[in-house]
């Protein structure tokens, strides 16, 4: 009677053993059926066969429109900050619409000055993080926008970034 009761502390339980290979099974058909939905296109990654013959033909581009650039005139500005940047120059255009063009340039003195004072204001840790100019060109747009008028100036492109 004592060696039945041993044999039966010592064998585990089967219970778990169900469970596991269970879960595999489930895990390997999801799998399956998902490289299957992937691979035949049912869920659309990546780029498709449509995608790749469209790039192949040639692509007729629209027009763009008949805006003016006006040029800016060259900005240097002092960083004031301890920094190794003692300068920024800055160079642009502003893309706005032929009937605007002139009252773009008559308040161009204006648009100037405010950019002027944005540049100024900002310390030099501004500019080295990766994605300042980006944050740069939206802000300083923002605000000759509001100067000009809404509608009057399209977009503002940067010519020349320089830090020396």
């Amino acid at each position: 009677m004592a060696d039945t009761d041993m044999q039966e502390e010592v064998d585990p339980p089967k219970k778990g053993k169900l469970g596991l290979i269970l879960a595999l099974l489930v895990a390997l058909i999801a799998g399956g059926g998902g490289f299957f939905a992937a691979f035949s296109g049912m869920i659309p990654l990546g780029s498709t066969d449509e995608h790749n013959i469209a790039g192949d033909e040639a692509v007729e581009l629209k027009s763009l429109g008949s805006n003016v650039y006006i040029e800016l005139d060259p900005l240097v500005v002092n960083i004031r900050s301890s920094s190794k940047y003692q300068l920024l120059k800055f160079v642009g255009q502003l893309e706005v619409k032929p009937e605007h063009a002139t009252d773009i340039e008559n308040i161009k003195p204006r648009l100037m000055d405010v950019m002027n004072t944005y540049l100024n204001a900002l310390e030099a840790a501004h500019f080295e993080d990766p994605i300042a100019l980006i944050k740069l060109r939206a802000q300083l747009l923002r605000r000759l926008q509001v100067i000009s008028g809404d509608g009057r100036i399209e977009d503002l492109l940067i010519m020349e970034f320089i830090l020396q």
